[in-house]
């Protein structure tokens, strides 16, 4: 058979007849080159005005499964009360007397299943488990998140701010005052630098806290709406942080935290662009 590679064409010793033969070879092969790129050209053309693939994904990202994202958003509604936020023994927490209203608070972290079916994707570095934290979102990625996900289901969910995710994670009024989210026992509710062996855990695998949420200390830092700054010492109702900063507030501790940076007080800190494999965040869903 005749081959269109170039090297495999190897001039004969000159002759009339061999002069011919090559010329006609050459001819040949011109035009089997000219013909596969035609044809390849057509192909081209064709796959790219008519794409069923392609199709089928721009509808699947122009329209989200409403009810799936809805049976994936679970709530548990806090009802608003006072508590002392903060904790005398850490120097950026200085307690102090709070008001909160009710609110609904995810009762999970985001997973990967659910940015998944706002987004269209997944932005986290381990896509093994669908029921992982998602990962690898910074503040700003959150709000992009947040603005999609009310778009489609209605709602008007958005960070807590660090006061509600505290009185939240403290169990509102069923606090029983423990040093972590649900337990004085670390191992209990969290996944942390001392059991995690350094891996996302799947959500909802430890013990809730008094409200039935979950993994509050642990596994991913949860992003929070304020700015990160001192407290406002004096007592404030629904407090929301600094009017501007530098730094957008973490809480709750990760998989390579241990026990003092796991204090259900204890704070912590981000830039809003940044993200990483061991920062998330949870949803809260205002009463109206």
């Amino acid at each position: 058979s005749l081959s269109l590679q170039s090297s495999s064409l190897k001039k004969p010793k000159y002759s009339p007849q061999s002069s011919v033969i090559y010329k006609n070879l050459l001819f040949l092969k011109e035009k089997n080159m000219r013909n596969l790129f035609f044809a390849a050209l057509l192909l081209f053309t064709v796959y790219s005005c008519h794409n069923p693939s392609a199709e089928n994904n721009a509808e699947s990202e122009a329209k989200p499964d409403k009810a799936k994202i809805e049976k994936l958003l679970e709530f548990v509604k806090v009802e608003g009360g006072t508590f002392t936020m903060g904790d005398e023994n850490l120097s950026d927490a200085t307690p102090h007397e709070v008001e909160v209203s009710s609110f609904y608070i995810q009762k999970t972290e985001v997973t990967q299943e659910l940015w998944e079916a706002v987004m269209g994707s997944n932005p986290s570095q381990n896509k093994s488990w669908k029921d992982n934290p998602v990962t690898n979102v910074s503040w700003d990625d959150c709000q992009a998140f947040i603005k999609k996900l009310n778009s489609i289901s209605g709602k008007k969910c958005r960070l807590p701010s660090e006061a509600e995710w505290e009185y939240a994670a403290r169990g509102g009024k069923q606090s029983k005052g423990y040093k972590y989210a649900g337990s004085d026992n670390l191992d209990e509710v969290a996944w942390h630098g001392g059991n995690s062996n350094q891996k996302i855990h799947p959500v909802a695998e430890k013990k809730p806290n008094e409200l039935g949420l979950y993994d509050m200390t642990g596994n991913v830092w949860e992003w929070c709406n304020d700015w990160y700054g001192d407290y406002r010492v004096k007592f404030i109702k629904n407090p929301q942080g600094p009017d501007n900063g530098t730094y957008r507030v973490l809480r709750g501790g990760t998989l390579y935290h241990y026990a003092v940076d796991c204090l259900v007080a204890d704070r912590g800190s981000g830039d809003p662009d940044f993200g990483s494999n061991y920062l998330g965040f949870r949803l809260l869903s205002p009463v109206e």
